[in-house]
C-alpha cells in the first residue's frame, strides 16, 4: 500500500508534478472533495505529509496526529503556523531559489513600466493621443537610488539586475549582511528618505504587517516609486491610496494586495500605478521547478534523507 498524502490545493501546482507524486503515493485531493471535513476525518490517521500552497494554520495541523511534514508550494509561508508545527516537531519546507529570477524580472519590469509610463504610453498610442501631441516626458533609471526592503535571495537577484541600470543599491534588513557592499540602513524610515525607489521583497506575516505606512511613503516622497512583489500585508493599503491621491508619492508598481484578488477601486483609476495579478513566479519554467522541489522534499522525507529546503526555526 503506498504512503498517503493530503494535498490541499492545485491552484498553481503543475499537473506533471502532481502526476509524479501520484506515481509513488496515494494523493488525496482535498480541493476536489465535496465534503472536505469528511475526507480529512477519513484519512487523517494515515497522513504524515501534507502538500499545501503557503497555508496550514495550527487548527488544521491538529487534525493529523501523525503529521511530520508540511511541504509548501511557494517561497512565502506566512499562512503556515510554523511555530505550531515546530512545537510538534513537524518539518516545514518551501520552494525558495527556483523562483528568484522570475520575481526579480517582474520587479524590474514594474519599475521600468512606472518610471517610463509604459502603460500610459500604450494607451496614449491606442487612444490616438499621439496624433495630437507628443507624450509628456518621463524619468530614467541611471544614477538613481533604490532601497530594497529584504535583501534575501529575491532581493539579491533584484539588486543584480538594478546594478546593470546604473542604480545605487541600498537595503534594510533585520541585520546587516557581511557578504555585500551595498549601503545598509538600520532604519526603514531613514532609507525611504534617501532613495528614489523603494522595493519590497521581504517576508509577510505579523513582523512586517503594514511596515510600509504613511510615514514611510511620505519619506519616499512625491517623486518616489514603490514596488511591491512581496505580500500585500506589508503595506498599509489605505495609506498607500491616500498618499498617491494626495501627490505625496509619485507612483507604484504592485503585484500583491491586501485582499487578493480584490484591488481598491481607487488604484484602478490611477495612471501612475501599474497593477499585476500576483504573477511574480508565474512562468512555466518556474512553476515546474517549484513543483519539482515540493516533490523532491516529499521524496527526501520518505527516504529518510535531509530535506532540501526546510524553513528557518522560529
Amino acid at each position: 500500500m503506498p504512503e498517503e498524502i493530503l494535498m490541499t490545493s492545485q491552484a498553481f501546482f503543475r499537473q506533471e508534478c502532481l502526476a509524479d507524486l501520484e506515481s509513488r503515493y496515494l494523493v488525496h485531493r482535498l480541493w476536489e472533495a465535496s465534503d472536505r471535513d469528511a475526507l480529512i476525518e477519513k484519512v487523517a490517521s494515515n497522513i504524515r505529509v501534507v502538500v499545501t500552497e503557503g497555508w496550514a494554520p495550527a487548527d488544521f495541523q491538529g487534525k493529523f496526529p501523525k503529521l511530520a511534514l508540511i511541504a509548501s508550494h511557494g517561497v512565502g509561508y506566512d499562512g503556515v503556523d510554523v511555530g505550531a508545527a515546530q512545537a510538534r516537531k513537524i518539518a516545514v519546507t518551501n520552494t525558495p531559489g527556483v523562483l528568484d529570477d522570475a520575481v526579480a524580472d517582474l520587479t524590474v519590469g514594474l519599475l521600468i513600466a512606472v518610471t517610463r509610463g509604459m502603460v500610459v504610453g500604450d494607451q496614449y498610442v491606442r487612444n490616438g493621443e499621439w496624433l495630437k501631441a507628443n507624450m509628456p516626458l518621463t524619468s530614467h533609471l541611471r544614477g538613481r537610488q533604490a532601497g530594497i526592503l529584504g535583501l534575501g535571495r529575491i532581493g539579491m537577484a533584484i539588486a543584480d539586475r538594478l546594478k546593470a541600470f546604473g542604480i545605487t543599491i541600498n537595503y534594510h534588513n533585520r541585520r546587516q549582511r557581511s557578504d555585500v557592499s551595498y549601503n545598509y540602513f538600520s532604519s526603514l524610515m531613514e532609507m525611504a528618505d534617501q532613495v528614489d525607489f523603494l522595493i519590497l521583497s521581504c517576508v509577510g506575516g505579523e513582523a512586517t504587517k503594514k511596515i510600509v505606512n504613511r510615514q514611510v511613503l511620505e519619506k519616499l516622497g512625491s517623486d518616489g516609486v514603490l514596488i511591491n512583489i512581496s505580500r500585500g500585508s506589508v503595506v498599509d493599503e489605505d495609506d498607500l491610496v491616500a498618499c498617491l491621491q494626495e501627490g505625496k508619492l509619485g507612483g507604484a508598481g504592485l503585484d500583491v494586495f491586501t485582499n487578493e484578488p480584490k484591488v481598491p477601486e481607487a488604484l484602478l483609476q490611477m495612471p501612475q500605478v501599474v497593477l499585476q495579478p500576483h504573477v511574480g513566479s508565474a512562468t512555466l519554467q518556474t512553476r515546474i521547478a517549484m513543483g519539482q522541489l515540493v516533490v523532491d522534499n516529499v521524496d527526501a522525507y520518505y527516504a529518510n534523507k535531509p530535506l532540501l529546503t526546510p524553513v528557518p526555526a522560529v
